[in-house]
């Protein structure tokens, strides 16, 4: 099952679809009102929701415009990120590999689409391309060979990063420098995991990467994370209370422009393309602050 936020409401993916052409079915109108148009409200509801959509025919299912597609997670009630997940990166950072999942906080207000401009921030901009996981069932004291059974699905996220911001003084503002308005964008789709094996693929080893106007800067797969997805989940669950539709990017791998030489950071029109095996792609455009701020 793939669902997607289609101008702010929550539609459900003909699973014949193509990336650039989506088609599907609006959730609140197919289901009589059943269930909300909320893309949000959803996750409060997911078991039944998932037992619903196995019914629905896609014979109505109508063109949906990929450029007005939200954030499949609008307004999580809680963000988790995970910083030094994979080797490589945190080779390139100049740290020791962790020996606890390092956790830190985006801000909500900073969620935005899989398409569009984001506004650069005064620092130096960066990427991070990252796998995202989003919570059904929460809780807490959850068991890591029970914790795929809490994951919604998986969706694709950049933990776009002003680095000024984030190192202007110790000890590091992760969560600030990673939320200016448009830093956390995610999409294109919420992909189940059972669709992912249906076609062939692993939720555990998924190859995903990034682009900047054109040229590949990252590239890795997610079988390379220290603390995969369900490690993750029963870290987390063993401190807090997950909750329905919570988000938790799961860290980026090394090709980050701060780790190159000299450094590289985005630019006045840069384009940005992050993409993920089985999930599909973002596109972004990066424009200047406004003078008058």
């Amino acid at each position: 099952m793939r669902i997607t936020n289609h101008a702010g409401r929550l539609a459900l993916l003909d699973p014949v679809t193509g990336p650039d052409e989506p088609r599907g079915v609006d959730v609140e109108q197919a289901s009589g009102g059943r269930f909300a148009a909320d893309p949000q409200a959803v996750y409060a509801r997911w078991y039944e929701f998932r037992d619903w959509a196995a019914t629905v025919s896609f014979d109505d299912a109508a063109p949906l415009d990929a450029n007005t597609l939200g954030a499949v997670t609008p307004r999580p009630p809680q963000v988790f990120a995970v910083g030094l997940n994979y080797r490589d990166h945190a080779a390139e950072s100049g740290f020791d590999l962790p020996t606890e999942p390092l956790v830190f906080t985006k801000y909500a207000s900073a969620f935005t689409g899989p398409r569009g401009d984001i506004r650069l921030s005064p620092g130096d901009v960066d990427w991070e391309v990252e796998l995202v996981a989003v919570i059904a069932d929460g809780g807490r004291a959850i068991p890591v060979d029970k914790a795929w059974d809490h994951v919604a699905g998986l969706t694709l996220g950049q933990d776009i990063s002003d680095r000024v911001t984030q190192f202007a003084a110790p000890p590091a503002q992760f969560g600030m420098g990673k939320s200016y308005p448009g830093y956390a964008p995610v999409g294109p789709d919420l992909v189940t995991t059972d669709e992912l094996r249906a076609a062939g693929l692993d939720p555990d080893d998924l190859e995903l990467g990034c682009l900047v106007n054109g040229e590949s800067v990252q590239k890795s797969r997610t079988s390379a994370m220290i603390f995969p997805v369900a490690e993750l989940v029963a870290r987390l669950s063993a401190i807090v209370t997950l909750l329905p539709g919570d988000v938790v990017f799961t860290g980026t791998p090394s090709g980050i422009g701060a780790g190159m030489t000299p450094p590289r950071f985005l630019a006045d029109g840069d384009g940005l393309t992050t993409w993920c095996a089985g999930i599909g792609q973002m596109h972004h455009r990066f424009v200047a602050e406004e003078s008058s701020r």
